[in-house]
């Protein structure tokens, strides 16, 4: 879309991915730490997993509304406010950059909600739970943040070099290690076992909304770290769902994830509730890619951590498609906000957006 990419400040060719990783990267400099703790969100009361409340009477971990569901909604409210003023010529370049951090923090903090441990508390989503994995040692977070994925990209079936019958799609792929991975999740998820579900995942239910503050209020106590008015909703506390948008509800399913597979049991049972878990404050992710190539190069050795590459576990994630269906549901998220964003207002109704992503 010729405005996204006016907004990021493509002189060429114009993609995502280039962008998506920035937020990790820029977190640990000075003028965005702050942003740290917007990656995710800690439910305070999901755990152990018989209770997998999202969250449960104690709420939820850390400062009000600095999380990644509301991220989402006031980084997407930001964009909705700048575009409205520039479609009246009365954006300054000021606006301008800061509707392209903006735009760069919502196109990973959507990513990052359709990772399960960025959803929860636990021992720092994964961070602090030492694993085996084809007997080298990682840690959960880095598992499921793309380990797993490695795994599947070295294991396809099929050489996916059939062109998609999609020519937007399989013209942004950019003959990447991944690239016959996409084409598979199209190929037999999108266009295959997830078609019929398409829809429902942009669904939101009718919310009752109340809301005393415009968007750029909620951008300013983000940015602050503080609250500047009040405002709250029954989805969590946390003000983030209408009957557009609702990242709380759509997390709400991937969260289940954690109680149902993401922490096996055997973790919280002798040997490994005694040796697994180590100290750490890091609740983020490596945005290279190397460390996990690292990892697959290492020799593997034995080790006392739990062993997560078997039928029990990594197997029961291949064959449910968990991995994959998660990041269809990003993608199928992240184009109909963007398209909602920056389309014609005509294609911006959730069964335009729907249809558009369908054909």
């Amino acid at each position: 879309m010729p405005i996204l990419c006016d907004i990021l400040n493509y002189k060429g060719d114009c993609h995502l991915a280039p962008v998506a990783a920035w937020a990790d990267k820029v977190r640990g400099l000075p003028q965005y730490r702050w942003t740290g703790p917007l990656h995710y969100i800690g439910a305070t009361d999901d755990y152990p997993s018989e209770t997998c409340a999202f969250p449960g009477e104690k709420g939820w971990e850390g400062r009000k509304n600095i999380n990644v569901l509301s991220g989402i909604r006031n980084t997407t409210g930001a964009l909705e406010d700048y575009m409205a003023a520039r479609r009246m010529g009365l954006t300054t370049e000021s606006d301008d950059e800061g509707a392209q951090v903006a735009l760069k923090f919502l196109i990973h903090f959507v990513g990052d909600m359709h990772m399960p441990l960025h959803l929860t508390g636990r021992d720092r989503g994964g961070n602090g739970i030492k694993v085996s994995f084809d007997s080298r040692v990682t840690n959960l977070h880095s598992l499921w943040d793309g380990l797993l994925i490695a795994k599947r990209i070295r294991t396809i079936p099929y050489n996916y070099t059939r062109p998609l019958p999609l020519p937007d799609v399989e013209s942004q792929l950019r003959g990447a290690i991944y690239d016959p991975y996409i084409r598979r999740i199209v190929w037999e998820g999108i266009m295959g076992k997830y078609h019929d579900e398409l829809e429902s995942w942009l669904t939101c239910p009718a919310l009752p909304v109340q809301n005393v503050q415009s968007n750029w209020e909620q951008w300013l106590s983000w940015a602050l770290g503080r609250r500047i008015g009040s405002w709250f909703l029954g989805d969590g506390g946390l003000n983030t769902d209408d009957d557009t948008l609702c990242p709380y509800y759509w997390a709400t399913p991937i969260h289940t994830l954690n109680c149902r597979i993401v922490f096996p049991k055997a973790l919280d049972e002798p040997p490994y509730n005694r040796i697994s878990f180590s100290s750490t404050d890091d609740h983020g992710c490596n945005s290279s890619s190397h460390a996990h190539e690292d990892l697959w190069l290492s020799a593997p050795r034995k080790n006392p951590y739990l062993e997560l590459d078997t039928p029990e576990y990594s197997g029961v994630i291949q064959d449910e498609w968990i991995v994959e269906k998660l990041l269809s549901q990003g993608g199928i998220r992240l184009a109909a906000v963007l398209n909602w964003l920056f389309a014609d207002t005509q294609a911006s109704t959730r069964f335009n957006r729907t249809r558009s992503l369908m054909l």
